[in-house]
């Protein structure tokens, strides 16, 4: 199935490689670009939903959802591009695409935060409204620590091509 992938995605990567990219942005630009949406837009969307939770605060409260309600769309669509922007620095380096644990993490990480994504829409409202809060509160953490393991086993994958 990864073959198949990748033929798919070879016209595609095939296209940027005639761009002329210097190896070492198609090697590390995946890792970097992610390492800056991970910890920078992650990490404070994940604090303002968190500390939405635990503040005491009325209007503190109010500003951190609304905080996490903006930025969180923007953080799962970077990280959807990333990934597919990693299959592709995959396909590019003609380098296998699905035998990694990165890749397979990346799918869970985006799998999980498209669940993630929807339990606001199906949920924050009814009557269940704090259990769907917590179910959000709680899968947004182990998103969090998916998404440390998925940068070490990027970190080996790219240190091993």
């Amino acid at each position: 199935m990864g073959e198949k992938l990748a033929d798919l995605l070879e016209p595609l990567a095939a296209w940027f490689r005639t761009l002329g990219i210097p190896e070492p942005i198609v090697h590390w630009g995946h890792p970097v670009m992610m390492g800056i949406v991970v910890l920078v837009m992650g990490s404070f969307t994940a604090y303002m939903g968190w500390r939405s939770r635990f503040s005491k605060d009325g209007e503190e409260v109010s500003k951190s959802r609304a905080s996490h309600r903006q930025l969180a769309p923007w953080v799962f669509l970077f990280i959807a591009l990333g990934y597919t922007g990693g299959v592709l620095s995959l396909v590019m380096q003609k380098q296998p695409v699905l035998e990694s644990p990165h890749f397979w993490t990346g799918s869970g990480v985006l799998l999980l935060l498209a669940i993630s994504a929807l339990t606001p829409l199906i949920g924050f409202g009814g009557e269940q409204k704090e259990g769907y809060r917590a179910f959000h509160a709680y899968l947004g953490g182990v998103v969090a620590i998916l998404l440390i393991v998925h940068g070490v086993f990027g970190l080996q994958l790219g240190l091993s091509l």
